[in-house]
């Protein structure tokens, strides 16, 4: 039997049958999402993104979110749509990775994710310092630098600019002074300073702003303040300046070297220098100038003499700054001072005779009078002073100076002088031919200073003098009841002319006097006429006028007293015989015994000597034994007298006179002592003490004694009263008893005493008056006795503070009660106790009080400020001794515990993504390149962190690691409770390093607590510097660029980073346009090469955005090519080794047909050729897959869909990696989409439909296959046609 035929129809069955099969199993789901951007900004509840996944079996899929950035969103389960569930924080952190799980219910396809969040403007640009305080002299140049304020904004972009300006200047004037560098910070001067005539402060009130904006929705600039404080300080440019203009003063004359005249200030006028002034005289008005100046004072320094350097002297005085001005000179001013020169009283006058010419000095003058003229005497005398407006007193002095006066007695500085007769008898030429005066000038205002001037009088005599008596009056003394001519005395006269002398008679007037007495006529004697008539007792005295007559009947007289001296011959007689008087007692008593005696009053005769007569009680008296004046020489005190007597005393006085021999009467003095009110009650005690019990109505506390010793029973008579200290409590009533009174105290009746209260004890001031007022006060104490009666208080206690940790077994403080009651007893017990933890009290256990109320630690609890905050404790207490009533507090008492925060935590990093980067181009000294953030669980000052990079290492692309300098900083911020460290470099960076640095940051509270995070540094080279091209001129580019940055943001969806812009130096470009040289990098380190971007550019949703700015390409497109499906290729090599197999099979079956159809597929393509047509084409139709543009050596094609624009040549086996990204951070991420490309795709018709053979089906199955599961490999590019490659 022959072998079985496979023939080549069964074998493709074959093999269709094994595809279907292998097609047939269930496909995983893909995931086409590998990078999404998102803005910070997008409100919880916002639509983030859409999970974006296919399955090919068409399988329902459901959607979730892992990982630890999982928290903040939340994913639809059926539509795979995002939305924000906690709001987003690119300053936070820039990048997110979160797993994306997408399942068909059998099969779970898992991806990882990467969320790159955009910045939004939700930062204000933030101050260094909060305040810059400098001083600046006044005379800085304009445009200098006064200082530079800096702010940092951890935006990005526009929104993380600082332009700074003045918002404000105090006072105003200033706003025209400074200004600010909108982008540096620095504060200059545009005008002059003036320290004197503007102001010495200024205020700036400085904005820093950000640009606003942000690579999402576009925002108004945010902007924070700080001020700048400008202190102007002085310089010496002024001369100085005298005060108080114009400067006069004034001394005496004669002062002493140093005295002081006046002083005179000058003033630096730079106030704020306030230069030392040296001071100096330049000038006077005369030589020498007696005066000297220092430190402004100007004082005398020689001899000064009015009446020899005038009334006034004119000084010029200098003042000179002790330092240089700014010019290198002396600042100086002058001014004039008017110094007057008083007189003062240093010369005294003196006496001068004067001529017609002139005047001498003199001190002799002469002159004569007549004895008893009158008028005035020349003697030519002039009195002079020589001092300014000296007042000269004039006298007379010497032994003739009562006959003469001077005139004038005063008279200032010059006057005549003349003696005027002042009593022209003493200007008598018996008495003295010859009269001296001496007239004294005296300075009035200094009597030491006087002159004097003697003044000779000759006295012409006449016959003018009577005769006179030495004595006016002349007393004589005779025996009453002498004998007849009984010489009584011989008086003569005196005549001064010398012609009376010897020549004089008396006479003895009036005539009636001769019955008495007589004168004898020539000698002057006076004798008695009659003995019987002189009698003392009838007249005593007797008065006569002598007279004495001289030759001219000049008259001399003089007056006689003659008295009669006494002899004992009358007794003392008492008037009138018996006195009875009354006084009250305790008064002062006076009673005048009136006596007489009838002898010579002058004589011993009637001298009357009183005296009392003794008895019971007349040492009680005394009497003036002289003027017989009766008083008490002790008090009277009718308490003192037996009550007997009834007040009567009984004394006998006598009175005697000293005659010789001696009479003596006597008479009764009855004297009545009058009993008044002047004893006060006395108590018997000094103090009295009494007790009561509280509680008890009415109580009988005690008595008081008080007595009266007045004897009169209207005096005696005693009332109590209670005059403070009873409160209302107490009263008091009188009782009388034979000793005196008592005083009875009570409790009022409708009181009940409280021993709780205030008052345990009253001090009772209790009053006895009697009827005249008369007052005594004692003090009474009255103790109120307790009865335990009364529930114990507590008293209010403050906070107590403990520190968290604390293992302190002692007292940490005590409730405190009191009870009113004295005998209490007091135990305390706690109640409950209470723990504040996250704001909320909760039962706890970490305290404990005792029996004595003293609150401790619980032993066995661990205090942890973190945890709770403060502790509550209540507690009651309990008086074990209450007798009557509860015997608790009323309410329980409450302790409050704060627990004191200790740095026992460190600092503790937030999550945040590690990996930043880095356009090393664009990277400068100070400027922000990332940032960390912290926090410290502790309060405080415990909390406040700084940030510090401690360590840095570089990592190149091979991975090899090495130590390098520390080439970042940390600058620590602070952002509400947390603590920001915003990370720069200290140096620009080297732009073609490849690789990534290794920072270590260190976060160390202020207890040297720390904690650590590493940060990847990625560093994005050169390499990935994108040239942008516009068809604009330069300077319309620069000044767009911000707009433009932000259009190229937006079409990116990616942080544009521009380090130039210049003009294109290509040849064949057109005049005009020009290149931006830039970067294009996600915030998760992804930089875009130019195709990426060029991609961007060309994708129709962005064409309204760039067409604005005449973009225009940026480069050759390289194709890229999605990583290769493994299951997809697997199965298409299967295929391809099957399709193979079937070729070799059917080779002799095709050869016979390839002629027909070469025809054929030559004149289809040139039909399509003539149907299709780009931009591009050159002249005439293009065949597809050659390089011809006519039929003409047109090569055969298979029967496939040709792609007339993007087939390059390559297929799905080439290599791709030229088509890829270079970023070894592109975690193949697809930058293109179905829309991303436009495809020409020329679909051949088959004519032969009807009749398809097998392996032409196969082929189309392999095409359709390929359609669906191959990944778009090409972007259009319209500048490039297939001959240009």
């Amino acid at each position: 039997m022959g072998r079985p035929t496979i023939t080549a129809s069964s074998l493709l069955l074959l093999t269709v049958a094994a595809l279907i099969t292998l097609t047939n199993a269930n496909l995983t789901p893909e995931i086409l999402n590998s990078l999404v951007s998102l803005c910070e900004d997008i409100p919880e509840g916002g639509d983030a993104f859409q999970i974006e996944a296919t399955d090919r079996d068409g399988d329902p899929l459901s959607y979730s979110i892992s990982g630890l950035n999982a928290g903040f969103f939340t994913v639809d389960e059926t539509t795979g749509m995002v939305t924000i569930k906690t709001r987003l924080d690119r300053e936070a952190r820039d990048s997110l990775v979160v797993t994306i799980e997408v399942s068909d219910g059998k099969n779970m396809a898992i991806k990882d994710l990467t969320i790159i969040l955009l910045d939004a403007n939700d930062n204000p640009p933030m101050f260094q310092a909060s305040s810059y305080n400098v001083d600046i002299k006044e005379n800085v140049t304009v445009g200098a630098i006064l200082f530079t304020v800096t702010a940092i904004d951890p935006d990005t972009g526009p929104a993380g600019a600082e332009i700074y300006s003045i918002a404000e200047v105090a006072p105003i004037e200033g706003e025209k002074l400074f200004s600010i560098s909108n982008r540096g910070g620095e504060v200059k001067l545009i005008q002059p300073l003036n320290y004197t005539s503007l102001s010495t402060f200024y205020q700036l009130k400085i904005i820093a702003s950000d640009d606003g904006g942000g690579s999402c929705t576009m925002t108004e600039p945010l902007s924070s303040i700080t001020y700048g404080f400008i202190t102007v300080v002085d310089v010496p440019d002024l001369n100085p300046r005298f005060l108080s203009l114009p400067y006069s003063g004034s001394v005496e004359e004669g002062s002493i070297v140093g005295t002081t005249v006046l002083t005179v200030l000058a003033l630096d006028q730079d106030t704020g220098v306030n230069d030392i002034m040296t001071y100096t005289i330049e000038a006077g008005s005369g030589e020498p100038v007696p005066f000297t100046i220092s430190d402004g004072v100007i004082s005398v320094s020689s001899e000064i003499d009015r009446e020899t350097i005038g009334n006034s002297f004119k000084l010029t005085v200098k003042a000179t700054e002790q330092k240089k001005n700014i010019y290198g000179e002396d600042a100086f001013a002058t001014a004039d001072v008017q110094i007057s020169i008083l007189d003062i009283n240093d010369n005294p006058p003196k006496f001068y005779s004067c001529g017609s010419i002139e005047c001498v000095a003199e001190s002799q003058f002469r002159g004569e009078i007549q004895e008893n003229s009158v008028g005035n005497l020349q003697i030519n005398m002039t009195v002079k002073d020589l001092d300014q407006e000296g007042q000269i007193i004039l006298e007379v002095h010497g032994e003739d100076k009562d006959a003469f006066a001077v005139n004038p007695t005063s008279t200032t500085s010059q006057s005549t002088v003349q003696l005027v007769v002042k009593d022209p008898q003493k200007l008598d030429f018996e008495d003295k031919e010859e009269m001296v005066v001496q007239v004294i000038a005296i300075d009035e205002e200094k009597p030491t200073m006087r002159s004097t001037a003697t003044v000779t009088i000759k006295i012409l005599d006449l016959n003018d003098n009577s005769p006179f008596f030495r004595e006016d009056t002349y007393k004589l003394t005779v025996p009453e009841h002498s004998l007849v001519d009984t010489p009584v005395a011989t008086i003569t006269a005196t005549d001064c002319d010398v012609m009376d002398k010897d020549k004089l008679t008396y006479r003895l007037l009036p005539q009636s006097i001769h019955k008495y007495f007589n004168v004898t006529e020539n000698t002057g004697e006076v004798y008695v006429t009659n003995s019987t008539l002189i009698d003392r007792e009838v007249s005593s005295l007797y008065s006569a006028t002598l007279q004495a007559r001289d030759t001219n009947n000049l008259i001399g007289t003089t007056v006689l007293e003659i008295s009669l001296t006494d002899i004992n011959d009358k007794p003392p007689k008492i008037n009138p015989n018996s006195y009875n008087v009354f006084v009250e007692e305790g008064k002062e008593f006076r009673l005048q015994i009136e006596a007489t005696d009838a002898d010579d009053p002058e004589s011993p005769n009637s001298k009357i000597v009183f005296a009392i007569v003794p008895t019971e009680y007349s040492d009680y008296f005394t009497i003036d034994t002289t003027t017989g004046v009766l008083t008490n020489s002790a008090e009277l005190d009718r308490e003192a007298l037996e009550p007997a007597a009834m007040g009567k005393i009984e004394l006998n006085i006598t009175a005697t006179d000293q005659g010789v021999p001696a009479l003596m009467t006597s008479a009764a003095v009855t004297v009545n002592v009058v009993d008044v009110n002047d004893n006060k009650p006395i108590f018997t005690a000094v103090s009295y003490e009494f007790s009561v019990k509280e509680g008890v109505k009415g109580a009988v506390v005690g008595s008081v004694w008080a007595r009266d010793l007045d004897q009169a029973s209207d005096f005696n008579r005693i009332s109590f009263t209670i005059l403070e200290g009873s409160f209302g409590s107490f009263i008091i009533r009188t009782v009388a008893n034979d000793t005196g009174y008592r005083g009875d105290i009570t409790v009022d009746p409708d009181v009940e005493l409280d021993y709780e209260t205030e008052r345990k004890e009253f001090n009772l001031q209790v009053e006895g008056m009697d009827l005249s007022g008369s007052r005594a006060e004692v003090e009474v104490k009255i103790k109120v006795l307790d009865v335990n009666d009364e529930r114990p208080e507590f008293k209010p206690e403050g906070p107590l503070e403990v520190e968290e940790n604390s293992e302190d077994t002692g007292s940490l403080g005590n409730f405190s009660a009191e009870d009113k009651d004295g005998t209490s007893s007091l135990v305390y017990q706690m109640e409950s106790c209470e723990c504040r933890c996250n704001g909320t009290y909760k039962p706890c256990d970490w305290m404990l009080v005792d029996g004595k109320g003293a609150v401790t630690i619980n032993p066995e609890a661990k205090l942890d400020y973190e945890e709770c905050d403060k502790v509550k404790v209540w507690a009651q207490v309990v008086d074990e001794n209450t007798e009557v009533g509860e015997n608790n507090s009323i309410s329980a008492a409450e302790m409050v515990v704060d627990i004191v925060d200790v740095n026992d935590n460190a600092p503790e990093f937030l999550i945040s993504d590690a990996v930043i980067v880095l356009v090393s181009e664009t990277a400068s000294k100070g400027s922000s390149v990332t940032q960390v953030t912290a926090t410290d669980r502790d309060s405080g000052i415990n909390k406040e962190i700084k940030f510090k990079v401690t360590e840095v290492k570089y990592e190149d692309t091979n991975s090899q690691i090495e130590d390098f300098r520390t080439i970042f900083e940390a600058v620590t911020t602070q952002q509400k409770d947390f603590y920001v460290g915003i990370i720069q470099p200290t140096e620009a960076l080297d732009s073609s390093t490849k690789g990534k640095y290794l920072v270590n940051v260190t976060a160390t509270d202020r207890g040297g607590l720390s904690a650590i995070t590493e940060l990847k540094i990625f560093i994005i080279d050169k390499s990935f510097k994108v040239e942008v091209r516009f068809g604009l001129p330069k300077a319309e580019v620069v000044a767009s660029r911000d707009s433009i940055t932000l259009a190229l943001s937006a079409a990116t969806k990616s942080a544009v980073y521009v380090t130039d812009i210049i003009n294109d130096p290509g040849q064949f470009r057109a005049l005009g346009d020009t290149l931006m040289m830039a970067y294009f990098v996600y915030p998760n380190g992804s930089a875009l090469s130019e195709q990426d971007v060029n991609k961007k550019f060309t994708d129709p949703k962005n064409h309204d955005l760039l067409a604005q700015y005449n973009l225009e390409n940026v480069g050759k497109v390289t194709v890229v090519q999605e990583p290769p499906n493994t299951l997809q290729f697997g199965l298409l090599g299967l295929l391809g080794g099957l399709v193979i197999v079937l070729i070799v099979l059917t080779t002799t079956l095709v050869c016979t047909r390839r002629s027909y159809r070469t025809k054929l597929k030559a004149a289809k393509a040139m039909k399509y050729t003539n149907m299709e047509t780009t931009d591009n084409q050159r002249g005439g139709p293009v065949v597809p897959g050659t390089n011809k543009y006519t039929m003409e050596g047109a090569n055969p094609v298979l029967n496939l869909n040709i792609d007339t624009v993007t087939d390059l040549g390559f297929d799905e086996e080439s290599s791709n990696v030229e088509r890829i990204s270079v970023n070894s951070f592109d975690d193949g991420m697809s930058l293109h989409s179905e829309n991303d490309r436009t495809m020409m795709v020329i679909q051949e018709e088959d004519e032969e439909s009807i009749n398809i053979e097998p392996l032409g089906a196969a082929l189309a199955q392999r095409a359709n296959r390929r359609e669906a599961g191959s990944s778009e490999m090409g972007f259009t590019n319209p500048a490039f046609s297939v001959t240009d490659l």
